[in-house]
């Protein structure tokens, strides 16, 4: 009866996305914006706003950088696929397409203000 009902919890948690926390990938990803907005390097800033992007899209999003690293994690999918709000996810996606240009902008005042206003767009869409 026991290795029934032990079963019947494993299976219960394979069922249900056990490693989905759209809250923890939203507040690492705006934290990573916020760290780009601060650097005084434009590759510091372009490697935090890519984490940031990360974050947002996760393994096998629209501008994920593997090389980049994912301070998200492997078991993460990314704040876009894991979000269950269609409204949210079109923001999200907005935001990290966004955030994706200031990775490429070589001005580091511009990028700055990207990572910035990339944090702050974070921050009102995980309300």
């Amino acid at each position: 009866m026991k290795k029934i009902a032990l079963l019947a919890a494993c299976a219960a948690m394979m069922a249900t996305p056990a490693f989905a926390d759209l809250a923890g990938e939203l507040s690492t990803a705006q934290t990573h914006a916020g760290m780009a907005s601060t650097q005084a390097d434009i590759a510091m800033v372009h490697k935090h706003l890519q984490h940031a992007v990360n974050c947002l899209v996760g393994p096998g999003g629209a501008g994920y950088d593997e090389a980049a690293g994912n301070p998200c994690g492997k078991t993460s999918a990314g704040a876009i696929p894991d979000s269950t709000d269609a409204a949210k996810k079109a923001k999200l996606t907005t935001i990290a397409a966004s955030a994706k240009a200031g990775v490429g902008d070589a001005d580091l005042a511009a990028a700055q203000k990207v990572a910035k206003d990339t944090a702050d767009a974070i921050a009102a869409a995980a309300k």
